[in-house]
């Protein structure tokens, strides 16, 4: 989608600092973060959201939580991490592709 910010930086459109990539997802740490560690996993096709997975995403949404787990402990969170999916206007989405925050570190808020 040409109007999406996450598909121009898959794109390389727009610069971000990327952690980790593989032909299925994109992870680069969050611009204005809520924590020490924060970090988005973004799928490299696009998605809107989590009410638009389907079966045929089954691949993708299981490689994206079995990496969260080794991109928290390649960051240093061996204590612990908290991961959050926002979907849809009211619950907290602002950018209208599927994405996880991993987040982390010892600036990590409670709820």
């Amino acid at each position: 989608m040409s109007d999406c910010l996450f598909c121009k930086i898959i794109a390389g459109d727009i610069p971000a600092d990327i952690v980790y990539q593989d032909n299925e997802v994109l992870v680069f740490k969050d611009i204005n973060p809520k924590a020490d560690v924060h970090l988005l996993m973004i799928p490299k096709q696009h998605i809107n959201s989590l009410e638009q997975l389907n079966a045929s995403h089954h691949d993708l949404i299981s490689n994206m939580m079995l990496k969260l787990p080794i991109l928290a402990k390649n960051q240093g969170l061996n204590g612990g991490f908290r991961t959050i999916i926002n979907t849809g206007k009211d619950g907290g989405q602002e950018v209208f592709h599927l994405h996880m925050h991993l987040l982390g570190g010892k600036n990590l808020a409670g709820f």
